[in-house]
């Protein structure tokens, strides 16, 4: 593991066992999956409690993810789960991200991720604590984001101008292909690939790819790129949709 990154993991932990009812503290996404890169990556994070979070661990949590000074901080995600509510897809847990505390569902996804192959932090693993996600749930899921959320984002243009959108966008629609049509979940660097089976821009592809992996990056203008990776996500998600109905 990369050294800040190692260093910022266990400085959380340090911090955050005092301050919460901790069971277990689990990673997830990129850093369990082996495709983490330091500085673009989110390191996303579960922690189960022993209960749920009163006010005053809701002020602690906060204090926690603000104190830590790391240059990798803004990117440290996680969710606060309840042993008593772990088995409920649709229950909001504390959590942080994009420094902020709020409440959100840790989605069928993740839960599926972290049966995968979560990275243990601390305590034991999800088998035993965290109930199974069914390929039904895991597929309703993803139908749901990409028709409620993604589609619905793809009606705008100005957030297509942004790195963030066009390089999120272009790798959640390969995934959810893939998890769609034959229910494995895949890594960021395996969804690239995807892309191109999907008949993705080159240049749109090449560009999300040199921002993440440090490979040359094409002469492609915002609104260029902007138009043709919105262009592109609204029809495959369309396609996923009409091709995976069950």
């Amino acid at each position: 593991m990369h050294a800040a990154t190692d260093h910022l993991l266990r400085h959380f932990l340090e911090r955050v066992e005092p301050a919460v009812p901790l069971v277990a503290l689990w990673a997830h996404g990129s850093l369990a999956a082996g495709d983490y890169r330091p500085g673009r990556s989110d390191l996303d994070l579960i922690a189960v409690l022993d209960a749920p979070v009163t006010m005053e661990q809701w002020r602690r949590i906060k204090a926690v993810h603000r104190g830590i000074d790391s240059p990798l901080a803004g990117r440290l995600h996680c969710s606060y789960m309840a042993r008593q509510e772990l088995a409920d897809l649709g229950t909001e847990h504390v959590s942080w991200a994009h420094e902020q505390i709020f409440r959100r569902p840790v989605t069928a996804i993740t839960r599926r991720e972290l049966h995968e192959g979560a990275l243990l932090l601390s305590g034991p693993p999800p088998a035993g604590l965290l109930p199974e996600v069914s390929d039904q749930e895991l597929h309703d899921f993803v139908r749901t984001d990409l028709r409620d959320y993604w589609l619905e984002k793809t009606r705008g243009r100005r957030r297509w101008l942004r790195d963030v959108w066009v390089d999120l966008g272009m790798v959640t629609v390969a995934r959810a292909t893939v998890t769609l049509r034959d229910g494995r979940l895949i890594s960021k660097l395996a969804a690239l690939d995807v892309l191109a089976e999907l008949g993705a821009p080159e240049s749109v592809v090449a560009d999300v790819r040199a921002r993440r992996y440090d490979t040359p990056a094409p002469v492609l203008s915002r609104f260029r790129r902007g138009k043709l990776a919105r262009a592109f996500i609204r029809s495959a998600i369309r396609k996923a949709l009409s091709e995976t109905s069950g």
